[in-house]
């Protein structure tokens, strides 16, 4: 299914008021298993930055916005700078920043990250389900490098080729059709990192058993009515009135546990 309309639609119905904005950032960060294992890699490596200097922060494809806000709001010496390749949905961010006290930290910027223009040292580099959106990845890989400050990290989650975008089978296609890849073999993506001057240390598997039951249920389904017709939308709530404890109780447990492997990934690499 094409997934950006429906993520246009969301996004511009929430975006009209600063409340229903937060409401959505909220939503994002608890249905979104991903975002459990983001937020919480990102408090481990800012948190272990100094604190008596300011933090240089690139979200790189920012998309809604929720990370850069996310880290502006829970490390006060950071300041990030957002950038992304869809106008509108940089115009929806900064006009929600605009109205926060945290609005003055945050840059936002129209950037190709196959061309990046936005200069640095960046103390951390966060690409949030983005990769898989992008053919060159090597050269995304190559501006990042570019861009870090030397012991800087750069954290990458995006899907993996254990199931990634619901792929099972050779004969499946991806669940989201502006994929250009359906997922990263670990082993792949390190030798990219590394070639571009980059050294991975530390990687994680995400979407576990637990997290992909959880994904169909707080995700998938509810996309798949959406794309079929928006009268859906008046039923969301009393559909996750339903499956929501259930989803969030196997999104803990995903992310208590050691996935052996799982549809997603989650890399940190260094610059040296």
């Amino acid at each position: 299914m094409f997934y950006d309309p429906i993520k246009d639609r969301l996004g511009a119905l929430f975006s009209r008021q600063p409340v229903l904005q937060k409401l959505f950032y909220g939503l994002l960060n608890l249905l979104f298993l991903r975002a459990w294992y983001v937020r919480r890699e990102v408090r481990r490596l800012l948190g272990a930055m100094p604190s008596d200097r300011p933090l240089r922060v690139l979200d790189a494809g920012t998309g809604f916005g929720q990370y850069a806000y996310f880290v502006a709001r829970t490390f006060p010496n950071a300041h990030v700078h957002a950038v992304d390749v869809k106008r509108d949905y940089l115009a929806n961010a900064r006009r929600f920043l605009d109205r926060t006290p945290e609005g003055q930290r945050v840059t936002t910027a129209y950037d190709d990250l196959t061309d990046l223009q936005s200069d640095g040292p960046f103390d951390l580099i966060l690409s949030v389900d983005v990769m898989e959106h992008i053919e060159d990845d090597r050269a995304v890989f190559r501006h990042f490098a570019r861009v870090l400050r030397p012991g800087g990290v750069v954290v990458i989650n995006t899907p993996s080729d254990r199931g990634g975008s619901d792929v099972q089978g050779d004969t499946d296609t991806s669940f989201i059709e502006e994929h250009v890849r359906d997922g990263y073999n670990l082993d792949d993506l390190h030798a990219k990192l590394r070639e571009a001057g980059l050294t991975p240390v530390r990687s994680l598997y995400t979407y576990g058993p637990y997290g992909s039951t959880a994904w169909r249920m707080l995700i998938k389904t509810p996309l798949q009515m959406l794309g079929a017709t928006w009268a859906f939308l008046v039923l969301l709530p009393l559909y996750y009135l339903v499956v929501l404890p259930a989803g969030l109780v196997l999104n803990a447990l995903d992310v208590r546990h050691d996935n052996a492997e799982g549809t997603g990934l989650l890399v940190v690499a260094r610059k040296p």
